[in-house]
């Protein structure tokens, strides 16, 4: 299994990549929308690949 060793996006970084207002973002994940992150502690933490597929497949299903 290869290490994955890239940056973990914030929310400030996967809002910057789709276009959206943080609170956006946060409202999607109490309604269990949007791509998937991690509770770090008191943050939260995306793979930026999985961002990328999340928004992918959203354009798949429109």
């Amino acid at each position: 299994m290869a290490l994955n060793t890239e940056p973990r996006w914030g929310v400030e970084d996967v809002a910057r990549y789709l276009g959206i207002p943080v609170k956006t973002l946060y409202n999607w994940r109490t309604e269990n929308y949007g791509p998937q992150g991690v509770r770090v502690g008191k943050h939260v933490r995306y793979d930026p690949q999985d961002v990328v597929d999340w928004f992918d497949a959203q354009k798949l299903a429109s």
